[in-house]
Protein backbone atom coordinates (compact mmCIF):
# COMPACT_ATOMS: atom_id res chain seq x y z
CA UNK A 1 0.00 0.00 0.00
CA UNK A 2 1.17 3.00 -0.70
CA UNK A 3 2.65 5.66 1.85
CA UNK A 4 0.16 8.05 3.05
CA UNK A 5 0.63 11.73 2.69
CA UNK A 6 0.03 13.22 5.53
CA UNK A 7 0.56 17.01 5.88
CA UNK A 8 -1.40 20.36 5.80
CA UNK A 9 -1.21 22.45 2.72
CA UNK A 10 -1.09 25.86 2.93
CA UNK A 11 -3.53 28.40 0.07
CA UNK A 12 -1.86 27.50 -3.50
CA UNK A 13 0.64 25.35 -1.94
CA UNK A 14 0.86 22.00 -5.06
CA UNK A 15 3.26 20.22 -5.64
CA UNK A 16 4.04 17.97 -8.08
CA UNK A 17 5.25 15.01 -5.98
CA UNK A 18 1.25 15.09 -4.40
CA UNK A 19 -0.35 15.70 -7.99
CA UNK A 20 1.49 12.46 -8.88
CA UNK A 21 0.74 10.29 -5.97
CA UNK A 22 -3.00 11.38 -6.48
CA UNK A 23 -3.37 10.08 -9.83
CA UNK A 24 -1.30 7.17 -9.46
CA UNK A 25 -3.94 6.37 -6.36
CA UNK A 26 -6.98 6.96 -8.75
CA UNK A 27 -5.04 4.70 -11.55
CA UNK A 28 -4.35 2.03 -9.41
CA UNK A 29 -7.45 1.79 -7.97
CA UNK A 30 -9.37 1.36 -11.32
CA UNK A 31 -12.27 3.68 -9.77
CA UNK A 32 -14.90 4.56 -11.85
CA UNK A 33 -15.02 7.83 -11.01
CA UNK A 34 -15.84 10.68 -13.63
CA UNK A 35 -12.49 12.16 -15.26
CA UNK A 36 -11.40 15.93 -14.60
CA UNK A 37 -13.10 17.85 -17.23
CA UNK A 38 -10.45 19.81 -19.17
CA UNK A 39 -10.53 23.79 -18.34
CA UNK A 40 -12.12 23.15 -14.92
CA UNK A 41 -11.76 26.40 -12.61
CA UNK A 42 -12.92 27.24 -9.22
CA UNK A 43 -14.62 30.48 -7.66
CA UNK A 44 -18.07 30.31 -9.72
CA UNK A 45 -20.06 29.18 -6.89
CA UNK A 46 -23.33 31.40 -6.72
CA UNK A 47 -24.75 32.82 -3.26
CA UNK A 48 -28.35 31.88 -2.24
CA UNK A 49 -29.53 35.56 -3.99
CA UNK A 50 -28.00 34.42 -7.60
CA UNK A 51 -24.74 36.42 -7.25
CA UNK A 52 -21.20 35.08 -7.50
CA UNK A 53 -18.31 36.51 -5.77
CA UNK A 54 -17.67 36.21 -2.00
CA UNK A 55 -15.03 35.69 0.37
CA UNK A 56 -12.08 34.35 -1.36
CA UNK A 57 -13.66 34.53 -4.87
CA UNK A 58 -16.59 32.43 -3.27
CA UNK A 59 -14.25 29.68 -2.18
CA UNK A 60 -16.62 27.89 1.12
CA UNK A 61 -13.35 27.15 3.40
CA UNK A 62 -11.51 30.66 2.31
CA UNK A 63 -9.37 28.46 0.50
CA UNK A 64 -8.42 27.57 4.00
CA UNK A 65 -5.92 24.58 4.48
CA UNK A 66 -6.92 21.07 3.85
CA UNK A 67 -5.35 17.40 4.75
CA UNK A 68 -4.08 15.85 1.85
CA UNK A 69 -3.66 12.33 3.32
CA UNK A 70 -5.07 9.67 0.28
CA UNK A 71 -7.05 6.50 0.53
CA UNK A 72 -5.80 3.17 0.13
CA UNK A 73 -4.31 1.76 -3.29
CA UNK A 74 -6.83 -1.11 -2.71
CA UNK A 75 -10.48 -0.34 -2.66
CA UNK A 76 -13.15 -2.08 -1.67
CA UNK A 77 -13.96 -4.84 -4.32
CA UNK A 78 -17.97 -3.35 -5.04
CA UNK A 79 -18.00 -2.61 -8.78
CA UNK A 80 -20.72 -0.22 -9.52
CA UNK A 81 -22.73 -0.08 -5.75
CA UNK A 82 -21.99 2.52 -2.96
CA UNK A 83 -24.08 0.36 -0.61
CA UNK A 84 -22.52 -0.14 2.63
CA UNK A 85 -20.04 -3.12 3.63
CA UNK A 86 -19.61 -5.15 6.90
CA UNK A 87 -17.23 -3.96 9.11
CA UNK A 88 -14.98 -6.28 9.06
CA UNK A 89 -14.61 -5.35 4.81
CA UNK A 90 -11.88 -3.43 3.91
CA UNK A 91 -9.50 -1.08 5.45
CA UNK A 92 -10.37 0.78 8.62
CA UNK A 93 -9.93 4.07 6.27
CA UNK A 94 -12.99 2.64 4.33
CA UNK A 95 -15.04 3.09 7.97
CA UNK A 96 -16.97 6.20 8.21
CA UNK A 97 -18.27 7.15 11.52
CA UNK A 98 -22.01 6.16 12.65
CA UNK A 99 -23.52 9.59 13.05
CA UNK A 100 -21.12 11.17 10.36
CA UNK A 101 -22.34 8.66 7.64
CA UNK A 102 -26.03 9.29 8.97
CA UNK A 103 -25.47 13.19 8.38
CA UNK A 104 -24.03 12.71 4.68
CA UNK A 105 -26.98 10.42 3.56
CA UNK A 106 -29.21 12.30 5.17
CA UNK A 107 -28.23 15.25 3.33
CA UNK A 108 -28.28 13.48 -0.59
CA UNK A 109 -32.07 12.73 0.68
CA UNK A 110 -33.24 16.00 1.70
CA UNK A 111 -31.64 17.96 -1.14
CA UNK A 112 -32.94 15.08 -3.60
CA UNK A 113 -36.83 16.19 -2.84
CA UNK A 114 -35.59 20.23 -3.28
CA UNK A 115 -33.12 19.51 -5.64
CA UNK A 116 -33.05 16.69 -7.44
CA UNK A 117 -31.33 17.57 -10.52
CA UNK A 118 -28.26 18.03 -8.66
CA UNK A 119 -28.23 14.72 -8.43
CA UNK A 120 -25.56 15.05 -5.23
CA UNK A 121 -24.26 11.79 -4.04
CA UNK A 122 -23.79 11.29 0.09
CA UNK A 123 -20.08 9.73 -1.07
CA UNK A 124 -19.12 13.52 -2.36
CA UNK A 125 -20.13 14.59 0.80
CA UNK A 126 -17.80 12.07 2.50
CA UNK A 127 -14.78 12.88 0.50
CA UNK A 128 -14.96 16.29 1.59
CA UNK A 129 -15.26 15.78 4.95
CA UNK A 130 -12.47 13.68 5.05
CA UNK A 131 -10.18 16.01 3.39
CA UNK A 132 -11.52 18.99 5.30
CA UNK A 133 -11.78 17.64 8.84
CA UNK A 134 -11.07 13.58 9.05
CA UNK A 135 -15.09 13.33 9.08
CA UNK A 136 -15.16 15.29 11.81
CA UNK A 137 -12.03 14.05 13.73
CA UNK A 138 -12.75 10.72 13.45
CA UNK A 139 -16.31 11.21 14.49
CA UNK A 140 -15.86 12.48 17.59
CA UNK A 141 -19.34 14.05 17.88
CA UNK A 142 -22.22 13.98 20.59
CA UNK A 143 -25.33 12.46 20.32
CA UNK A 144 -26.84 14.81 18.68
CA UNK A 145 -23.99 15.12 16.03
CA UNK A 146 -21.90 18.39 17.45
CA UNK A 147 -18.45 18.24 18.25
CA UNK A 148 -17.55 18.52 22.08
CA UNK A 149 -15.22 21.69 21.03
CA UNK A 150 -15.21 23.64 17.88
CA UNK A 151 -13.22 22.55 14.90
CA UNK A 152 -11.09 25.61 13.54
CA UNK A 153 -8.70 26.31 11.09
CA UNK A 154 -6.19 28.78 11.39
CA UNK A 155 -6.65 32.44 11.53
CA UNK A 156 -6.47 33.58 7.91
CA UNK A 157 -4.55 36.71 8.31
CA UNK A 158 -2.25 36.47 5.60
CA UNK A 159 0.54 35.08 6.85
CA UNK A 160 0.99 31.72 4.73
CA UNK A 161 -2.77 31.79 4.24
CA UNK A 162 -5.42 34.10 2.60
CA UNK A 163 -6.04 37.60 4.33
CA UNK A 164 -10.07 37.15 5.60
CA UNK A 165 -10.59 40.22 7.99
CA UNK A 166 -13.77 38.98 10.89
CA UNK A 167 -16.58 39.02 9.41
CA UNK A 168 -18.63 37.52 12.29
CA UNK A 169 -17.59 39.05 15.40
CA UNK A 170 -16.24 35.88 16.36
CA UNK A 171 -19.27 34.46 16.71
CA UNK A 172 -18.55 31.08 15.32
CA UNK A 173 -14.68 30.56 14.95
CA UNK A 174 -13.83 32.77 18.20
CA UNK A 175 -11.83 35.12 16.41
CA UNK A 176 -13.18 38.68 16.07
CA UNK A 177 -9.76 40.05 14.08
CA UNK A 178 -9.68 37.47 11.33
CA UNK A 179 -11.75 34.93 9.84
CA UNK A 180 -11.37 30.62 10.40
CA UNK A 181 -13.01 28.06 8.74
CA UNK A 182 -15.59 26.08 11.31
CA UNK A 183 -17.01 22.88 11.61
CA UNK A 184 -16.39 19.44 9.94
CA UNK A 185 -17.28 20.92 6.32
CA UNK A 186 -14.61 23.81 7.52
CA UNK A 187 -16.98 26.86 6.53
CA UNK A 188 -15.73 30.42 7.04
CA UNK A 189 -18.96 32.88 9.15
CA UNK A 190 -19.95 34.90 5.79
CA UNK A 191 -20.37 31.95 3.96
CA UNK A 192 -21.68 29.76 6.59
CA UNK A 193 -24.56 32.76 7.47
CA UNK A 194 -25.43 32.60 3.54
CA UNK A 195 -25.59 29.00 3.40
CA UNK A 196 -26.18 27.64 7.25
CA UNK A 197 -28.60 24.98 7.57
CA UNK A 198 -30.82 23.51 10.41
CA UNK A 199 -30.85 19.92 9.71
CA UNK A 200 -31.41 18.18 13.29
CA UNK A 201 -34.53 20.42 14.06
CA UNK A 202 -32.55 21.60 16.81
CA UNK A 203 -33.39 25.23 15.85
CA UNK A 204 -29.95 26.62 15.32
CA UNK A 205 -27.74 26.32 12.13
CA UNK A 206 -24.38 25.25 14.51
CA UNK A 207 -21.43 24.80 12.21
CA UNK A 208 -19.93 22.59 14.76
CA UNK A 209 -23.10 20.01 13.89
CA UNK A 210 -22.41 17.04 11.41
CA UNK A 211 -25.88 17.47 10.30
CA UNK A 212 -26.20 21.09 9.92
CA UNK A 213 -22.83 21.22 7.88
CA UNK A 214 -23.50 18.32 5.91
CA UNK A 215 -26.56 19.81 4.70
CA UNK A 216 -24.79 23.43 4.14
CA UNK A 217 -22.42 21.76 2.08
CA UNK A 218 -24.70 19.68 -0.18
CA UNK A 219 -26.92 22.95 -1.27
CA UNK A 220 -23.46 25.08 -1.68
CA UNK A 221 -22.27 22.50 -4.30
CA UNK A 222 -25.70 21.77 -5.53
CA UNK A 223 -26.16 26.16 -6.44
CA UNK A 224 -26.32 27.74 -9.93
CA UNK A 225 -28.28 24.53 -11.46
CA UNK A 226 -25.10 22.08 -11.09
CA UNK A 227 -26.16 18.57 -12.26
CA UNK A 228 -22.92 16.85 -9.96
CA UNK A 229 -23.48 13.18 -12.58
CA UNK A 230 -21.59 15.53 -14.89
CA UNK A 231 -17.95 15.78 -13.94
CA UNK A 232 -17.13 19.29 -15.62
CA UNK A 233 -20.22 20.83 -12.96
CA UNK A 234 -18.65 18.33 -10.25
CA UNK A 235 -15.41 19.53 -10.41
CA UNK A 236 -16.53 23.29 -10.72
CA UNK A 237 -18.02 22.41 -7.53
CA UNK A 238 -15.39 21.39 -5.19
CA UNK A 239 -13.32 24.28 -6.88
CA UNK A 240 -15.58 26.61 -4.99
CA UNK A 241 -15.32 24.99 -2.25
CA UNK A 242 -11.51 25.46 -2.03
CA UNK A 243 -9.83 26.79 -5.36
CA UNK A 244 -7.28 24.36 -5.66
CA UNK A 245 -6.54 21.87 -8.43
CA UNK A 246 -4.42 19.54 -5.72
CA UNK A 247 -7.46 19.95 -3.37
CA UNK A 248 -9.67 18.62 -6.58
CA UNK A 249 -7.48 15.86 -7.29
CA UNK A 250 -7.68 14.92 -3.35
CA UNK A 251 -11.06 15.22 -3.00
CA UNK A 252 -11.66 13.23 -6.48
CA UNK A 253 -9.80 9.97 -4.85
CA UNK A 254 -11.70 9.97 -2.09
CA UNK A 255 -14.88 10.10 -4.13
CA UNK A 256 -13.75 7.54 -6.33
CA UNK A 257 -12.61 5.56 -2.88
CA UNK A 258 -16.05 5.51 -1.25
CA UNK A 259 -17.76 4.97 -4.72
CA UNK A 260 -15.98 1.66 -4.41
CA UNK A 261 -18.26 1.00 -0.73
CA UNK A 262 -17.27 1.33 2.55
CA UNK A 263 -18.80 0.59 6.21
CA UNK A 264 -20.47 2.18 9.37
CA UNK A 265 -18.05 2.39 12.51
CA UNK A 266 -18.78 3.73 15.66
CA UNK A 267 -18.41 7.43 16.46
CA UNK A 268 -14.90 8.53 17.36
CA UNK A 269 -13.63 5.45 16.02
CA UNK A 270 -12.43 6.76 12.64
CA UNK A 271 -9.30 7.09 11.14
CA UNK A 272 -7.54 10.45 12.05
CA UNK A 273 -5.50 12.56 9.79
CA UNK A 274 -2.20 13.82 10.90
CA UNK A 275 -2.07 17.14 12.65
CA UNK A 276 -1.62 20.50 10.67
CA UNK A 277 1.94 21.53 10.13
CA UNK A 278 3.05 25.18 11.15
CA UNK A 279 2.31 27.58 8.25
CA UNK A 280 5.55 28.79 6.13
CA UNK A 281 6.39 32.35 6.81
CA UNK A 282 6.00 34.75 4.37
CA UNK A 283 8.51 34.67 1.30
CA UNK A 284 11.73 37.57 1.63
CA UNK A 285 11.07 40.02 -1.15
CA UNK A 286 13.39 38.87 -4.34
CA UNK A 287 15.88 41.65 -5.17
CA UNK A 288 14.92 43.38 -8.59
CA UNK A 289 16.93 42.53 -11.23
CA UNK A 290 20.02 44.86 -12.72
CA UNK A 291 18.71 45.72 -16.87
CA UNK A 292 21.76 43.10 -17.51
CA UNK A 293 19.90 39.96 -16.40
CA UNK A 294 21.66 39.80 -12.99
CA UNK A 295 20.09 40.60 -9.22
CA UNK A 296 21.49 44.07 -7.68
CA UNK A 297 23.70 42.66 -4.58
CA UNK A 298 22.33 44.66 -1.39
CA UNK A 299 25.40 46.81 -0.41
CA UNK A 300 27.54 45.90 2.88
CA UNK A 301 28.60 48.81 4.86
CA UNK A 302 32.38 49.50 4.34
CA UNK A 303 34.80 52.37 4.27
CA UNK A 304 33.77 55.73 1.92
CA UNK A 305 35.44 57.29 -0.52
CA UNK A 306 37.10 60.38 0.67
CA UNK A 307 34.67 63.43 -0.05
CA UNK A 308 31.65 61.30 -0.77
CA UNK A 309 30.14 61.71 2.39
CA UNK A 310 29.99 64.22 5.01
CA UNK A 311 32.04 62.60 8.03
CA UNK A 312 29.66 61.83 11.06
CA UNK A 313 30.30 64.78 13.51
CA UNK A 314 32.54 63.42 17.01
CA UNK A 315 31.76 63.90 20.25
CA UNK A 316 31.18 67.41 21.12
CA UNK A 317 33.75 69.61 22.66
CA UNK A 318 33.27 71.61 26.52
CA UNK A 319 32.32 75.14 25.53
CA UNK A 320 31.95 74.75 21.93
CA UNK A 321 28.11 75.71 21.58
CA UNK A 322 26.95 72.23 19.91
CA UNK A 323 25.17 69.72 21.95
CA UNK A 324 24.89 65.88 20.99
CA UNK A 325 21.44 65.24 19.62
CA UNK A 326 19.33 62.79 22.29
CA UNK A 327 18.55 59.27 20.81
CA UNK A 328 14.97 59.13 21.00
CA UNK A 329 13.59 55.81 22.94
CA UNK A 330 11.79 53.77 21.14
CA UNK A 331 8.17 53.36 21.26
CA UNK A 332 6.69 50.15 22.74
CA UNK A 333 4.90 47.72 21.00
CA UNK A 334 1.44 47.03 22.83
CA UNK A 335 0.60 43.55 23.08
CA UNK A 336 -2.00 41.87 21.64
CA UNK A 337 -5.67 41.82 22.42
CA UNK A 338 -6.19 38.05 23.55
CA UNK A 339 -9.26 36.59 21.34
CA UNK A 340 -12.11 36.11 23.38
CA UNK A 341 -12.57 32.21 23.57
CA UNK A 342 -16.02 31.09 22.18
CA UNK A 343 -17.71 30.20 25.23
CA UNK A 344 -16.60 34.37 26.02
CA UNK A 345 -18.19 35.02 22.74
CA UNK A 346 -21.93 35.95 21.93
CA UNK A 347 -23.23 33.76 19.74
CA UNK A 348 -26.88 34.05 19.60
CA UNK A 349 -30.13 36.45 21.68
CA UNK A 350 -33.23 34.22 21.50
CA UNK A 351 -36.75 34.50 22.52
CA UNK A 352 -37.10 32.77 26.30
CA UNK A 353 -41.09 32.25 26.27
CA UNK A 354 -42.26 35.16 25.54
CA UNK A 355 -46.14 35.39 24.86
CA UNK A 356 -48.12 37.82 23.51
CA UNK A 357 -47.58 41.77 24.64
CA UNK A 358 -51.09 43.09 24.86
CA UNK A 359 -53.05 44.95 27.19
CA UNK A 360 -55.84 47.77 27.58
CA UNK A 361 -55.15 51.32 27.86
CA UNK A 362 -53.75 52.44 31.43
CA UNK A 363 -53.33 48.67 32.52
CA UNK A 364 -50.39 45.98 32.94
CA UNK A 365 -48.89 43.83 30.29
CA UNK A 366 -49.22 40.13 31.83
CA UNK A 367 -46.51 38.91 29.66
CA UNK A 368 -42.84 40.35 30.52
CA UNK A 369 -40.31 40.48 27.64
CA UNK A 370 -37.95 37.40 28.20
CA UNK A 371 -34.60 37.12 26.07
CA UNK A 372 -32.17 34.08 26.22
CA UNK A 373 -27.86 34.86 25.91
CA UNK A 374 -25.97 32.12 23.91
CA UNK A 375 -22.49 32.06 23.80
CA UNK A 376 -20.47 31.02 20.18
CA UNK A 377 -20.86 27.16 21.34
CA UNK A 378 -24.26 27.64 22.00
CA UNK A 379 -24.43 26.69 25.99
CA UNK A 380 -26.16 29.44 28.04
CA UNK A 381 -24.23 32.74 28.77
CA UNK A 382 -24.68 34.19 32.14
CA UNK A 383 -23.13 37.81 33.49
CA UNK A 384 -24.19 39.24 29.67
CA UNK A 385 -26.30 43.16 29.92
CA UNK A 386 -28.76 43.16 27.93
CA UNK A 387 -30.14 45.88 26.97
CA UNK A 388 -34.54 46.65 26.25
CA UNK A 389 -35.85 49.59 24.65
CA UNK A 390 -39.83 50.70 24.13
CA UNK A 391 -40.29 52.64 21.00
CA UNK A 392 -43.47 53.75 19.78
CA UNK A 393 -45.89 56.56 20.53
CA UNK A 394 -48.78 54.76 23.08
CA UNK A 395 -47.12 56.19 26.16
CA UNK A 396 -46.01 52.62 27.30
CA UNK A 397 -42.78 52.45 29.71
CA UNK A 398 -41.13 49.71 31.98
CA UNK A 399 -42.53 49.64 35.81
CA UNK A 400 -40.61 52.70 37.32
CA UNK A 401 -41.34 54.94 34.36
CA UNK A 402 -38.54 54.39 31.93
CA UNK A 403 -38.52 53.83 28.44
CA UNK A 404 -34.54 51.62 28.28
CA UNK A 405 -33.74 49.39 31.10
CA UNK A 406 -30.60 47.30 31.02
CA UNK A 407 -31.10 43.71 32.97
CA UNK A 408 -27.72 41.36 33.48
CA UNK A 409 -28.63 37.11 32.51
CA UNK A 410 -28.53 34.56 34.70
CA UNK A 411 -26.84 31.50 34.97
CA UNK A 412 -29.16 30.06 32.58
CA UNK A 413 -28.46 32.88 30.26
CA UNK A 414 -31.97 34.37 30.48
CA UNK A 415 -32.60 38.10 31.24
CA UNK A 416 -36.27 39.29 31.83
CA UNK A 417 -37.38 42.88 31.40
CA UNK A 418 -39.66 44.61 34.24
CA UNK A 419 -43.06 44.89 33.72
CA UNK A 420 -44.89 46.77 30.93
CA UNK A 421 -46.98 49.29 32.13
CA UNK A 422 -49.67 50.66 28.86
CA UNK A 423 -49.54 54.06 27.71
CA UNK A 424 -53.30 55.98 27.20
CA UNK A 425 -52.52 55.83 23.40
CA UNK A 426 -54.13 52.74 21.58
CA UNK A 427 -51.65 51.89 18.71
CA UNK A 428 -48.56 49.72 18.02
CA UNK A 429 -45.35 49.38 19.43
CA UNK A 430 -42.04 47.94 19.26
CA UNK A 431 -39.76 46.65 22.90
CA UNK A 432 -35.82 46.02 21.14
CA UNK A 433 -33.54 43.41 23.40
CA UNK A 434 -30.00 43.99 22.56
CA UNK A 435 -26.76 42.31 23.60
CA UNK A 436 -22.95 42.43 22.50
CA UNK A 437 -20.55 45.56 21.88
CA UNK A 438 -18.74 43.93 19.16
CA UNK A 439 -21.12 42.16 16.93
CA UNK A 440 -24.61 43.08 18.66
CA UNK A 441 -27.19 40.68 18.32
CA UNK A 442 -30.65 42.00 18.55
CA UNK A 443 -34.34 40.80 19.14
CA UNK A 444 -37.51 42.64 18.52
CA UNK A 445 -40.71 42.21 19.98
CA UNK A 446 -44.48 43.21 18.29
CA UNK A 447 -47.12 44.85 21.19
CA UNK A 448 -50.13 46.91 21.23
CA UNK A 449 -52.12 48.67 23.54
CA UNK A 450 -55.81 48.10 22.87
CA UNK A 451 -58.72 50.59 23.96
CA UNK A 452 -59.96 50.32 27.73
CA UNK A 453 -63.03 47.64 28.11
CA UNK A 454 -66.34 47.29 29.70
CA UNK A 455 -68.27 43.94 29.51
CA UNK A 456 -71.63 44.74 30.83
CA UNK A 457 -73.39 48.97 31.06
CA UNK A 458 -76.60 49.00 32.90
CA UNK A 459 -79.41 52.29 33.49
CA UNK A 460 -78.34 53.66 37.11
CA UNK A 461 -82.32 53.54 37.63
CA UNK A 462 -85.60 52.36 35.98
CA UNK A 463 -87.69 55.68 35.17
CA UNK A 464 -89.69 56.11 32.14
CA UNK A 465 -88.36 57.80 29.35
CA UNK A 466 -91.47 60.29 27.73
CA UNK A 467 -91.29 63.73 26.46
CA UNK A 468 -93.90 65.32 24.47
CA UNK A 469 -93.57 66.09 20.16
CA UNK A 470 -91.07 68.59 20.05
CA UNK A 471 -90.09 68.73 23.60
CA UNK A 472 -87.04 67.67 25.55
CA UNK A 473 -86.88 64.47 27.80
CA UNK A 474 -87.29 66.32 30.81
CA UNK A 475 -85.36 62.75 32.73
CA UNK A 476 -81.50 62.58 31.87
CA UNK A 477 -80.07 58.68 30.92
CA UNK A 478 -77.32 57.41 33.03
CA UNK A 479 -75.18 54.73 32.90
CA UNK A 480 -72.53 52.79 34.55
CA UNK A 481 -69.94 50.58 32.98
CA UNK A 482 -68.09 47.74 34.36
CA UNK A 483 -65.12 45.06 33.48
CA UNK A 484 -65.36 41.66 35.39
CA UNK A 485 -67.39 43.82 38.25
CA UNK A 486 -65.00 46.12 38.42
CA UNK A 487 -66.03 49.90 37.86
CA UNK A 488 -65.11 50.72 34.02
CA UNK A 489 -63.63 54.04 33.95
CA UNK A 490 -62.34 55.95 30.49
CA UNK A 491 -64.47 53.53 28.31
CA UNK A 492 -65.66 54.56 25.06
CA UNK A 493 -69.19 54.31 24.49
CA UNK A 494 -71.21 54.91 21.31
CA UNK A 495 -74.93 56.18 21.58
CA UNK A 496 -77.67 55.13 18.55
CA UNK A 497 -81.28 55.41 17.74
CA UNK A 498 -82.30 52.47 16.24
CA UNK A 499 -85.20 51.12 15.17
CA UNK A 500 -84.68 47.53 15.84
CA UNK A 501 -83.31 45.94 20.31
CA UNK A 502 -80.08 44.52 18.36
CA UNK A 503 -79.25 48.02 16.98
CA UNK A 504 -78.97 46.92 13.43
CA UNK A 505 -80.88 49.99 11.80
CA UNK A 506 -80.68 53.24 12.28
CA UNK A 507 -83.46 55.38 13.36
CA UNK A 508 -83.71 58.69 11.05
CA UNK A 509 -87.04 60.14 12.91
CA UNK A 510 -87.91 60.17 16.38
CA UNK A 511 -85.60 61.45 19.58
CA UNK A 512 -81.99 62.44 18.86
CA UNK A 513 -79.32 64.61 20.58
CA UNK A 514 -78.04 68.18 19.23
CA UNK A 515 -74.58 68.92 18.12
CA UNK A 516 -72.32 71.75 18.09
CA UNK A 517 -74.60 73.62 15.91
CA UNK A 518 -77.79 72.78 17.57
CA UNK A 519 -78.68 70.10 14.37
CA UNK A 520 -80.00 66.93 14.96
CA UNK A 521 -77.52 64.05 15.77
CA UNK A 522 -78.62 60.44 16.44
CA UNK A 523 -74.86 58.53 16.88
CA UNK A 524 -73.03 59.73 19.77
CA UNK A 525 -69.76 58.66 21.05
CA UNK A 526 -69.21 58.81 24.69
CA UNK A 527 -66.45 57.95 27.56
CA UNK A 528 -67.22 57.04 30.66
CA UNK A 529 -65.80 58.99 34.00
CA UNK A 530 -63.41 57.59 36.74
CA UNK A 531 -65.99 55.91 38.35
CA UNK A 532 -67.13 54.26 35.25
CA UNK A 533 -70.56 56.49 35.36
CA UNK A 534 -71.43 58.66 32.76
CA UNK A 535 -74.57 60.49 32.11
CA UNK A 536 -75.92 61.14 28.49
CA UNK A 537 -76.36 64.68 26.90
CA UNK A 538 -80.00 65.70 26.60
CA UNK A 539 -82.23 64.12 24.45
CA UNK A 540 -85.02 65.55 22.21
CA UNK A 541 -88.36 64.72 20.37
CA UNK A 542 -89.26 65.39 17.01
CA UNK A 543 -92.88 65.74 16.12
CA UNK A 544 -93.42 61.79 15.17
CA UNK A 545 -95.14 60.08 18.04
CA UNK A 546 -94.17 56.78 18.97
CA UNK A 547 -91.88 54.26 20.94
CA UNK A 548 -88.05 54.28 19.73
CA UNK A 549 -84.97 52.51 21.51
CA UNK A 550 -81.33 54.03 22.02
CA UNK A 551 -78.60 51.30 22.09
CA UNK A 552 -75.08 51.70 24.16
CA UNK A 553 -72.32 50.15 23.48
CA UNK A 554 -69.18 49.47 24.65
CA UNK A 555 -65.68 48.37 24.14
CA UNK A 556 -65.33 44.93 25.24
CA UNK A 557 -69.16 44.03 24.34
CA UNK A 558 -71.14 45.48 26.99
CA UNK A 559 -74.84 46.67 25.45
CA UNK A 560 -77.77 48.02 27.02
CA UNK A 561 -80.85 49.18 25.00
CA UNK A 562 -83.42 52.03 26.72
CA UNK A 563 -86.72 52.69 25.58
CA UNK A 564 -87.82 56.34 24.91
CA UNK A 565 -92.11 57.08 24.29
CA UNK A 566 -92.68 59.81 22.54
CA UNK A 567 -96.81 60.92 22.92
CA UNK A 568 -99.00 64.12 23.59
CA UNK A 569 -99.61 64.59 26.76
CA UNK A 570 -103.52 63.39 27.41
CA UNK A 571 -106.14 65.84 27.69
CA UNK A 572 -108.18 65.73 31.24
CA UNK A 573 -112.17 66.26 30.29
CA UNK A 574 -113.94 69.36 31.94
CA UNK A 575 -115.61 68.39 35.27
CA UNK A 576 -119.63 68.33 34.79
CA UNK A 577 -121.77 71.18 36.67
CA UNK A 578 -124.82 69.63 38.74
CA UNK A 579 -127.94 71.95 38.05
CA UNK A 580 -130.19 72.62 41.15
CA UNK A 581 -133.72 71.60 40.40
CA UNK A 582 -136.43 74.05 40.50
Amino acid sequence: MAAHIRRRLRKGATTTAVAAAAVAALAASQAPAAPLAEGSTGGDQQTAGGETGGPEDGAATGNSPYYTDLPPLVTPDRPGSSSNLPAATGSAEAGIPASVLAAYKQAEQTVGTTDAACRLPWQLLAAIGKVESGQARGGQVDANGTTPTPILGPALNGEGFALIKDTDGGAYDGDAVHDRAVGPMQFIPSTWATWGQDANGDGRKDPNNIYDAALAAGRYLCAGGRNLAVAADLDRAVLSYNQSTEYLRTVRSWFAYYQRGTHEVPDGSGVLPTAPSTPSPSPTPTPSPTPGGTTSPTPSPGPSKPGATKPTPGPSKPGDGTTSPTPTPPRPTPPPKPTPSPADTLGSLENAGTGPLTATAGGTFDERVSVRARNALGAPMAQLPVTFTVTGTTGTLFDGGKKKVTVISKADGTATAPALKAGEKTGEFTVTATAGTTRPRTLTYAASVTARQADKIVRTDEKALVAAPGEKFADAVSVKATHKGVAAPGVAVTATMVKDSLGLIDNDKGPYFKDAAGKPLRTLDLTTGADGLLQLPEIFADENPGTYKLRLTTEGGGSVVIELTVQAPEETAPEETETPEA
